[in-house]
């Protein structure tokens, strides 16, 4: 590949992939030059992610992309939000990151509600209560020697930089899933750090998409073959925030769902929504590029799928999904259904298990082959997803004529088509890369390769990117939505 190129790190919670972007005013093509997957490490004090191993694959996959790439001018790092690494005096990494289905945390949610209540709190950082969100990791943490030892909190992607860059900077649209950044001015929120007795040296200087850190350190150089002019930039950070600055919307009518691990349902809007309504409706506000605001629901997602496969691969008699889906697609609608936030399903094990006891406790027939089960999981994924976009329209008073599905999930025939009939709105699926398309975008107007606000880089998408339109089929409509 030859010309000014950039590079994307895009972390999934189950997979990496770093992606080389060439982008002008008419082009944009992506050509991934390294995958890999990202598992987590069970240790005898809960589940971690192996960062250091994820470091090397992201070393791998600089080097692969320096030797495809010409002119290789900028890098940027996106992955999931809420986790975190702690540094200490020295800089040095404390331990490996707690993953976010660690159990750790459920007695700290009650010990910050102590000293500030959910109400207020939503009122400052505009985010729903989710056991894993930082500010409830960082109670947890409060009694542990790491606490006492870390001088700084850095973020996955803001880790990952800091490695590469030597820079320590905390972007904004991660640093908006720890319940600790001013919802509306977008900075740390000071008063809340000091009620809780969080050190302030925790929290590092922010940072927005489009920031351009600097070069990278020399012994990065070294080991990628990097030239001096290749940059650090950051983007949105967090997946979600690069992934809807992917979508390829026309206008503002458009509901999301950015569909892999998890399903994050909702609308973009240019303000926070604090009412009470939508705190009791458990909608969050983060930060999306250029101010924008991602209204949205987090919905469990293909987390139920990917586990089920796993618990069957264990037992020894796996299972190819695509055989599955088609065996689940011809099944009748009008099965079983669930609801996929159950706090059972959030932790790693027997997934197949706790969805046929759910299905007892709802009074819902036990699915009897696994095809069932499937079947299961996407009708009520679709249900969710159809919930949460009519509960995004009604709380912003945003209409939605059509809902964007990116991410993995777009290749998931099955559930694009269940969703459009339980939404009633055509469902456009794709880009699957949609994370990684927004990362080098970004990049590539910081750079100076293109210019535009997102509704002309969203333009670019649609002209160049493969999607598919599902029309709702409003008498196979499915219950629940």
């Amino acid at each position: 590949m030859t010309g000014r190129l950039v590079a994307a790190v895009d972390l999934g919670a189950s997979s990496g992939r770093v992606m080389v972007g060439r982008v002008a005013p008419r082009e944009l093509e992506l050509t991934e030059v390294h995958r890999f997957p990202n598992e987590p490490v069970r240790l005898p004090d809960g589940l971690h992610w192996d960062i250091l191993r994820l470091y090397h694959e992201v070393l791998t996959g600089l080097r692969a992309a320096a030797r495809a790439a010409d002119g290789l001018v900028s890098i940027a790092v996106d992955s999931w939000g809420v986790d975190h690494g702690f540094l200490d005096e020295a800089g040095i990494l404390l331990g490996d990151p707690y993953h976010y289905r660690d159990e750790r945390t459920g007695p700290a949610v009650d010990a910050v509600h102590r000293v500030i209540a959910p109400q207020e709190l939503y009122a400052r950082n505009g985010l729903q209560v989710l056991p894993f969100n930082t500010l409830y990791q960082l109670a947890a943490a409060r009694s542990t020697s790491i606490f006492e030892l870390a001088r700084t909190m850095l973020m996955i992607p803001d880790l990952l930089g800091y490695w590469l860059s030597g820079v320590r900077v905390a972007e904004v649209t991660n640093a908006s899933t720890t319940g600790l950044l001013d919802v509306h001015r977008r900075t740390w929120d000071t008063d809340l750090i000091a009620r809780l007795e969080f050190p302030p040296s925790f929290f590092a200087s922010t940072g927005a998409p489009g920031d351009v850190i600097g070069p990278l350190r020399e012994d990065v150089r070294a080991e990628t073959g990097a030239s001096a002019e290749t940059l650090l930039t950051l983007v949105g950070s967090h997946d979600t925030a690069s992934a809807v600055v992917g979508i390829p919307a026309t206008d503002a009518s458009f509901a999301y769902i950015a569909c892999g691990t998890w399903g994050l349902v909702g609308v973009e809007l240019d303000h926070a929504i604090l009412t009470e309504e939508s705190r009791a409706a458990n909608f969050t506000n983060e930060g999306g590029v250029d101010d924008r605001i991602r209204y949205l629901r987090n919905v469990m997602g293909l987390w139920l799928l990917q586990e089920s496969l796993r618990t069957w691969d264990l037992e020894g008699t796996p299972e190819q999904l695509p055989a599955l889906l088609i065996a689940a697609g011809e099944l009748p609608s009008g099965g079983p259904m669930i609801d996929p936030g159950d706090p059972s399903f959030l932790p790693p094990g027997d997934m197949p298990a706790r969805i046929e006891a759910a299905c007892r406790r709802l009074d819902q027939p036990v699915p009897s082959t696994r095809a069932g089960l499937v079947r299961c999981i996407i009708d009520s994924l679709a249900a969710a997803f159809s919930s949460a976009v009519r509960d995004a329209a009604r709380l912003s008073g945003r209409p939605v004529d059509v809902v964007h599905l990116v991410g993995g999930g777009a290749r998931n025939s099955l559930l694009c088509q269940l969703t459009a009939d339980a939404c009633e709105v055509p469902v456009i699926a794709g880009p699957v890369e949609a994370t990684a398309l927004g990362n080098v975008l970004i990049q590539a107007r910081a750079r100076g390769l293109i210019s535009g606000d997102l509704e002309t880089l969203r333009a670019l998408v649609r002209a160049t990117q493969d999607i598919r339109r599902y029309e709702p089929r409003p008498s196979l409509a499915r219950r629940g939505a």
